[in-house]
């Protein structure tokens, strides 16, 4: 059979299969890159070059950097500070506002990223505000869109028409010249939203309201009847309990007070070593003038804390987690009181509760004041972020929430926080000046990432995404088969003798409505390396340059409104905003329409034909 006509057939299947939605994007990746081998269009070697090449590293290295700047809690940081600039009384302020920092986020975390950091908080200022979860969520979804073309790292495709560009000769885009157009963009989009959201989008709320975390521990401090009432002392090098046994502190004297933990230094870590030492901590609970007294004639360390316990036991280095005793759990019938050091020596036990009640109004059921687990019986820990993630996955407990949600939407920023910012702004730097190519810049800021230990490497792996990886790898060498073979000049071609020789304009415009028509119904990716070989055979053939056929087709890329099933990003606010399928049309068909504006007669000013 025709080589063309093998490309086409494969392409075909390709949009089929995407469009059923029966099989995971990366499968069908596959099966393209496999088909191109089989039917011996390709050479293996070409069919798996995508996999080593540069594009696809850099974009494995961007979900290392996002992860590492959600999960130490900086994008929910600005989330909540900037928003909260924005007040509880005006609609058009906050939208303007919320679409200004979504798409800010989306420079530099992805429009994925971008929506989960800011969906918890829109949805408790829609509260405070008075209105639908539906009147801001499918607004913050499409500012994530619209802020993807703000800079290079903005999505996966604007580093792909970037290397286009490249290998037909022509410039890269740079980092920010992608603001060029953005600009207009997110501009525009918030024009629309603030004149026609409120009529053209749904009055309901979502019934899948993801979690506010924001004040879990103080609730969770609470609940358990901890309030003021724990405090945190330091062993000074005077203190008669250095060098002596953890076990040896005895506060029987000392009416209305109880040890709840000896933390080892600054680490929020149980004590694993035999004997104190200087620099480490007491967790004391009781009335803050007794404790001031005990530390006093112990010479420890107090500082009376105004903030409460949560703030003193909900750190960036430490966090609080609830459990429950399922049914058939090993932990039942084993005693268990406050203070206890878990078996695995990083959790401390800080309050149990039977049927609800506190343990200490429930009759003590030994001397030490311990109780015997059962089935409904729920616990609260404390211990280092990285003991909760590693011990809660124990199938002995249940996890009350999501430990991992409430780290990033509500922990204080520390140290670590402050390196994942620097190492971010490091490889923008590197980006912008172009002193190194751009996956050598993914590769040393994801370097850096675990070599100052705020990923581990368990962490980063699960940090990327593997689907788009495997997406683009896989999809990479449909270009080098469209243009070997002639697919894409035929397909240009083809394209030419509708929209005309003479028109550029109109190529653009041709190009656009495919790749967004595509777009609506596939992975914005695949779109892009469908259509990007078609613009760059189309613009040579007309003898024009690439670079405005591919900055127009990175915007079309870009405008997935119409449908949920576009993007992820209108994927995650669908349930919250309690949207159906034909929502999305609505708001999506205005913004398209500036977007197709944008693309055809805006990019052609900015980079001439």
């Amino acid at each position: 059979m025709n080589p063309v006509a093998l490309v086409a057939i494969i392409v075909a299947a390709a949009i089929v299969l995407f469009m059923w939605n029966r099989l995971p994007v990366a499968v069908v990746a596959m099966l393209v890159c496999l088909s191109l081998w089989a039917s011996g269009i390709l050479s293996l070697e070409q069919a798996l070059a995508g996999f080593g090449d540069p594009v696809v590293i850099f974009i494995a290295t961007l979900f290392v950097v996002s992860s590492a700047l959600e999960i130490t809690g900086v994008t929910a940081w600005i989330g909540k500070h900037l928003i909260r600039v924005a007040g509880e009384k005006s609609r058009s302020r906050f939208v303007v506002l919320m679409m200004s920092l979504t798409a800010m986020l989306t420079m530099f975390v992805g429009t994925a990223g971008a929506v989960v950091a800011l969906l918890p908080v829109v949805i408790v200022i829609s509260v405070r505000l008075g209105r639908k979860s539906s009147q801001l969520l499918m607004p913050l979804a499409f500012a994530a869109h619209a802020g993807s073309m703000l800079a290079l790292t903005g999505t996966p495709v604007n580093v792909l028409v970037s290397d286009a560009a490249v290998d037909e000769g022509f410039a890269g885009f740079g980092f920010f010249e992608f603001a060029l157009v953005g600009l207009p963009l997110i501009l525009g989009s918030m024009a629309i939203v603030v004149l026609l959201g409120a009529r053209l989008l749904p009055q309901r709320n979502g019934a899948a309201i993801p979690a506010d975390f924001s004040r879990h521990a103080r609730t969770l401090v609470e609940q358990y009847g901890l309030g003021n009432d724990i405090h945190r002392l330091r062993i000074r090098g005077s203190s008669h309990y250095v060098g002596r046994a953890p076990s040896t502190i005895d506060l029987a004297p000392d009416e209305g007070m109880q040890l709840v933990a000896v933390h080892e230094g600054d680490t929020a870590r149980p004590i694993s070593r035999p004997h104190i030492a200087e620099g480490d901590h007491l967790l004391l609970r009781g009335d803050a003038h007794v404790v001031a007294k005990f530390a006093a004639d112990t010479h420890l360390s107090f500082r009376d804390h105004t903030g409460g316990a949560d703030d003193i036991l909900f750190t960036h280095k430490s966090g609080l987690a609830e459990v429950a005793i399922p049914p058939r759990s090993g932990l039942i019938g084993q005693r268990v009181f406050p203070g206890m050091v878990t078996e695995s020596g990083d959790l401390i036990v800080l309050a149990v509760q039977k049927a609800g009640a506190p343990i200490d109004e429930i009759e003590p059921q030994s001397q030490t004041g311990a109780i015997v687990l059962g089935a409904g019986d729920t616990m609260l820990l404390q211990g280092t972020w990285k003991a909760l993630d590693t011990r809660l996955s124990d199938p002995d407990v249940l996890t009350v929430g999501s430990p991992d949600l409430v780290r990033r939407q509500a922990a204080p920023m520390g140290s670590e926080a402050r390196r994942a910012a620097f190492v971010s702004a490091a490889m923008i730097l590197l980006l912008v000046t172009g002193l190194v190519p751009p996956a050598v810049a993914g590769l040393l800021a994801a370097g850096a990432i675990l070599l100052s230990r705020i990923l581990t490497a368990e962490q980063s792996y699960h940090a990327i995404g593997w689907t788009t990886v495997v997406l683009v790898a896989a999809m990479k060498p449909l270009g080098t088969a469209m243009t070997e073979t002639g697919a894409a000049q035929l397909a240009a071609d083809q394209l030419l003798s509708v929209v005309g020789q003479s028109s550029p304009t109109m190529l653009l415009a041709g190009l656009f409505l495919l790749t967004a028509l595509l777009g609506q119904f596939i992975s914005n990716m695949a779109t892009a390396l469908i259509a990007i070989p078609i613009g760059v055979a189309a613009a040579a053939g007309m003898g024009i340059s690439p670079r405005p056929v591919l900055m127009s087709t990175a915007v079309a890329a870009a405008a997935a409104f119409l449908t949920p099933i576009a993007a992820p990003a209108n994927a995650l606010v669908m349930g919250p905003g309690g949207y159906t399928f034909g929502d999305y049309w609505k708001l999506g068909l205005p913004l398209l329409a500036w977007f197709f504006v944008v693309a055809v007669f805006i990019v052609p000013l900015i980079w001439p034909f």
